[in-house]
């Protein structure tokens, strides 16, 4: 296939584009816990970049820079989600009930972990799985 010009500007403006989504989808992940934000909005920015990708190369240039079955990274966020959910049982706690800790980590200092974050994270590869999967789709069907 012949690359037409438009193609070269899309491509080489995706590199750069790619790592400033894939950078703000990640801080919007994190910031979701005291913030707007989190494994939603997270997961629709993260996969943004991934249908950019696509957009601008083709769908076998894309799968063989990134060997990934989209179905298996929804079903991965969705037992994640829910055994986050069912840890809780085990303590006696409701189920999806979410606890906090303080931790002095070596480089970070005094830093909250939460386990809101392993909800979170769930949600976002569940979203990443479904939007690049129906995106992948409607693209064959094209």
């Amino acid at each position: 296939m012949r690359l037409r010009e438009n193609d070269v500007i899309l491509q080489t403006v995706s590199k750069v584009a790619v790592f400033i989504i894939l950078t703000f989808g990640v801080y919007l992940f994190l910031a979701g816990h005291h913030n707007p934000g989190g494994g939603f909005i997270g997961g629709l920015t993260l996969s943004s970049a991934f249908v950019l990708l696509y957009l601008a190369f083709d769908v076998e240039t894309v799968n063989a820079g990134i060997p990934m079955d989209y179905k298996m990274v929804a079903a991965t966020g969705v037992l994640i989600s829910v055994f986050s959910g069912m840890g809780a049982l085990l303590f006696g706690s409701a189920f999806l009930s979410q606890t906090f800790a303080y931790f002095d980590l070596p480089i970070f200092g005094k830093t909250e972990l939460a386990t809101v974050v392993l909800f979170e994270s769930g949600i976002a590869l569940g979203v990443v799985g479904v939007v690049v999967t129906i995106m992948i789709s409607i693209s064959e069907d094209v």
